[in-house]
């Protein structure tokens, strides 16, 4: 495994998208529990982008115009979900001490439906993991599994990272009203950004 893969797979994960606004949000509203299961549900929404990657149906999706539109607009939608519950004065991002926690399953499950909707993640992978396998190598697919094994650890990592600082600040947020109204409109904008750059993207 070489350096260089470490160092891109790094640079792939800290940069901020749909995985890292999620993991925070969680860690703000709900605190550093929350933000470890959100980060568990994200990392986990990676496996099937792996599986396609390495079984090669990663290809379909790179050459049915209408599998990779379908599962494009699912995602936007999802995105636009969250940020509309991010909205709502009772929606995702409610630090009100007395609020019924959301169960772990709910959490993971977000998560993983995040990242599961992005078709861009499979086509990624797919071009991104065989440039790391070289021609000669006796068990490509070995190490493919080996490699995808790190990429999901370091995400699971810096996402984790992100949640627990969220969920440090946590107590500051929640004794100011009006930034958490402001932080409630940055995160639903954010999703909502998110999902308008998912839309615009080609295969």
């Amino acid at each position: 495994m070489s350096l260089e893969f470490l160092l891109t797979s790094l640079i792939v994960v800290v940069t901020p998208g749909t995985g890292v606004v999620y993991t925070m949000s969680a860690g703000l509203s709900r605190g550093a529990r929350a933000s470890v299961i959100a980060a568990v549900g994200c990392t986990l929404g990676i496996v099937p982008h792996m599986v396609a990657a390495i079984t090669g149906l990663a290809a379909l999706l790179h050459t049915s115009a209408i599998a990779f539109q379908t599962l494009k607009y699912l995602g936007v939608a999802y995105l636009l979900y969250m940020a509309w519950s991010m909205r709502r004065n009772n929606g995702g991002l409610t630090l009100d001490e007395d609020s019924a926690p959301r169960s772990a399953t709910s959490v993971i499950v977000s998560g993983i439906l995040i990242n599961i909707l992005n078709p861009k993640l499979t086509i990624f992978f797919f071009a991104f993991l065989p440039q790391f396998i070289s021609a000669d190598e006796p068990n490509p697919l070995r190490l493919i599994m080996q490699l995808s094994a790190v990429f999901m650890l370091l995400t699971l990592v810096v996402f984790v990272g992100y949640g627990r600082f969220a969920a440090a600040i946590r107590n500051h947020v929640i004794s100011r009203p009006r930034v958490l109204t402001w932080m409630r409109r940055a995160f639903a904008g954010a999703f909502v950004g998110l999902a308008a750059r998912l839309a615009l993207t080609d295969e």
